[in-house]
This record gives structure tokens, C-alpha cells and sequence, in this order.
């Protein structure tokens, strides 16, 4: 199914969830850029180059935030460029990340991992089949279980047998041991953005970004 030209029913009123998430004032200030340590920047670089983003001399807003905790942000910092540079492969990361951004409503992780979906290749149909989930047709069995597995972390908190053994036939040990952790990882990353109401930034349109 070609969904790219169609209208995707995202089955909840985007304006008021956004209106709800990042409508108000953020409720807390970040960390002014003149006070963000030498260590902390090379930190957001080495996470963006992971990403295939290059460095920035204006750290986001998001980040700074986060900065109010040092060692959670260091701690998500490297966790994050871990994943970047995961055993999984980026565009079957991506569309995980996908469908957790849009499961939890998260406006700011979905609109920039749609930015990075499309860095690293993939087309506006995925990415709106990815809202879907793995209901929709024209997954192969392995993304499907990817996505279903998502969907099945969150619902029930374990994968079922039948996505287990799907993604096993593809996935090594390895890869089998990082999915849940970055399912998880991603999940947390939208519990603080939300709760927080981080901003979107400029080019994140939030969840009507497709």
C-alpha cells in the first residue's frame, strides 16, 4: 500500500495532544549555553556524529534541559550514541523509534526522528506506515515483527513467541538483547520530553511531521 498520497487517520486530535504537551511554558529553564562545560559539548557532538548530524555551537534546548542533572545526561548521552552505533541496523532502529515516538504521542521525538529517518533513508511512505504500525501491508515479516515488538513491549511489557522467533531468524543474540533496551530507552526519552514540555525546535514540526 502507497499511503504517501493519502490522508493517515492518526486516530487522536494532533492539536490539542500537542496543545497539551508543549503548549505551555516549558517547566524547566535549561542551562544557559555560556555555562555548558567543554565535556558536556564534546558529549552532544559525539551523539549528533552518531546520528550523522554535525556539530552545533548552539547545544538544543532539550539537551540543556537535561543538563540540570549531569549525570543523567551524561548517562543518556552515551546511551544514546551506544544505539546510534548499535548492532541493529539504523533504518530497522529508525522505524522502532518510530512507532515509539508515535504510541507515546511524543510531539519532539517524533518529529525529529522523522529528520532522521529521512537522513538515513528513508521515504515518506515508511514513515507513515510506521504510524500505522505493523498492522499495515507491505512489511516484510521481519519489520513487521519489529514493529509489532514495539507495539507488544509497550501493551504487554514482553515480546510474544511469535515475534521472538520472527526476529531471531534475522537478529543475532546481540541485536536480540539491545531491541528491548532501546525500545525502552526511547520510551523513557519520551516520558521526560513530554513531562518536561520541551519545545519543538525549528524544522520539528511535531507529530504532524511526515
Amino acid at each position: 500500500m502507497d499511503v504517501t498520497n493519502a490522508e493517515v487517520d492518526p486516530g487522536f486530535d494532533i492539536a490539542a495532544r500537542e496543545a497539551h504537551v508543549v503548549g505551555e511554558k516549558p517547566r524547566i529553564d535549561p542551562v544557559a549555553q555560556e555555562d555548558i562545560d567543554p565535556a558536556s559539548r564534546r558529549l552532544v557532538d559525539e551523539i549528533r556524529a552518531s546520528a550523522g548530524a554535525p556539530p552545533v555551537e548552539e547545544v538544543p534546548e532539550y539537551m540543556r534541559t537535561i543538563l540540570k542533572h549531569p549525570e543523567i545526561f551524561r548517562c543518556q548521552m552515551e546511551m544514546g550514541t551506544a544505539l546510534f552505533q548499535g548492532r541493529i541496523p539504523a533504518k530497522e532502529r529508525e522505524l522502532a523509534i518510530l512507532r515509539i515516538g508515535w504510541l507515546c504521542r511524543a510531539p519532539y521525538e517524533w518529529g525529529q526522528h522523522v529528520n532522521i529517518a529521512y537522513r538515513i533513508g528513508l521515504d515518506r511512505d515508511l514513515i507513515e506506515r510506521a504510524r500505522i504500525g505493523s498492522s499495515a501491508p507491505g512489511w516484510t515479516d521481519h519489520e513487521a515483527a519489529i514493529l509489532r515488538g514495539v507495539e507488544e513491549l509497550l501493551e504487554d511489557k514482553v515480546l510474544s513467541n511469535e515475534t521472538w522467533d520472527t526476529l531471531a531468524q534475522s537478529w543475532d543474540d546481540s541485536q536480540l538483547i539491545e531491541f528491548p533496551m532501546m525500545v525502552g530507552q526511547y520510551v523513557a526519552t519520551a516520558f521526560v520530553q513530554n513531562t518536561l514540555r520541551i519545545r519543538l525546535e525549528d524544522g520539528n514540526p511535531g507529530l504532524a511531521h511526515a
